[in-house]
């Protein structure tokens, strides 16, 4: 196709991929910081993830060839122009100024994800092995795969592609296996106390309501 080489071709660009690759990869290492063989395996399916996305964000737009059959009429005259990329906006046939403001939404995610993430990675460091039930961990069980489910579907907000959407849910459900076998972990190491945790605080959503004191009555327990 003439756009493979001509100024609209906002692709090939596997330089970018790497740096970013490499920026957000370091981000959610240092936050989830794994430790564990299982830690590590599921960091791996993360960065499978990023690898994906941003291969596609930069490098080669295999979603946009796929579905230019399919949906032929109605992209753009030029889809391999950047913006058009965006497939969210792209098919709902979207003006430039709605697919930045899309874009945008799936920013702001993202940096409100890493926030939580670094804030729960900060309770965790201050508490040096002790159970914390605190902060963020007053309102869920585990805040930092909440955070991560939340990066991840803002960058699919930002960016969708097919490899990225049938990689989503494996990496849900991933994170919801490890997060079982801490809780396991936690069980055994904490006993009733973590017993008595779990049974008034979500594992990942929080509740709307805030939660009660019934946390501070467990001996031993910070509130």
């Amino acid at each position: 196709m003439e756009f493979l080489s001509g100024p609209g071709y906002a692709y090939g660009l596997w330089g970018v991929v790497v740096f970013n690759v490499l920026l957000f990869g370091w981000f959610l290492l240092s936050f989830l910081a794994p430790r564990r063989p299982a830690e590590w395996r599921s960091m791996g399916v993360v960065s499978a993830f990023l690898v994906a996305l941003f291969a596609e964000m930069y490098g080669f737009p295999l979603t946009i060839y796929a579905l230019s059959s399919a949906f032929g009429s109605r992209l753009p005259a030029n889809p391999f122009n950047h913006l058009n990329g965006h497939l969210w906006a792209t098919l709902l046939g979207l003006p430039d100024w709605a697919k930045l403001g899309v874009c945008q939404v799936g920013s702001v995610i993202m940096i409100g994800a890493l926030v939580v993430m670094g804030k729960a990675w900060k309770a965790i460091h201050r508490a040096r092995g002790d159970l914390v039930t605190d902060g963020l961990y007053r309102h869920m069980r585990h805040p930092q795969y909440s955070a991560l489910f939340l990066f991840t579907l803002g960058l699919l907000i930002q960016w969708p592609t097919i490899a990225t959407l049938l990689m989503w849910p494996v990496l849900a459900v991933t994170y919801f296996r490890l997060a079982r076998r801490e809780e396991a972990e936690l069980l055994t190491r904490f006993g009733e106390r973590y017993h008595a945790y779990a049974a008034v605080t979500p594992r990942f959503l929080p509740r709307i309501r805030p939660l009660t004191g019934r946390i501070d009555a467990v001996p031993g327990m910070p509130g």
